[in-house]
């Protein structure tokens, strides 16, 4: 398949969505369920791409640096440190095991 027919068509998907998402009626929108899964989606989303790439290698389940570096960025987010600080903790800590050769 040609890339560019695979970036018309995924265009049009796009396209589609947003159309699709403009045309749902107001009082749909405004309901109390509607409101708290649109608030919550985002962060179950976000939550399984860390997961994914986490926790694996191609087919592959795997406990690496990574995994460390998520649980320092736990840490940190427990005793509430500003999110830079968060992001340094998971880097340092998944560059030393990795810089040790785990």
């Amino acid at each position: 398949m040609n890339a560019w027919i695979a970036i018309g068509v995924t265009v049009l998907g796009c396209y589609a969505v947003k159309l699709a998402g403009l045309l749902v009626p107001a009082h749909t929108v405004e309901r109390p369920y509607v409101r708290r899964l649109a608030a919550l989606l985002p962060v179950a989303l976000l939550a399984a791409l860390t997961a994914q790439q986490t926790f694996s290698d191609g087919h592959a389940l795997v406990l690496d640096a990574r995994a460390a570096g998520l649980a320092a960025a736990a840490v940190a987010l427990l005793l509430r440190a500003p999110f830079p600080l968060v992001v340094a903790a998971a880097v340092a800590v998944t560059a030393g095991l990795r810089a040790v050769g785990w």
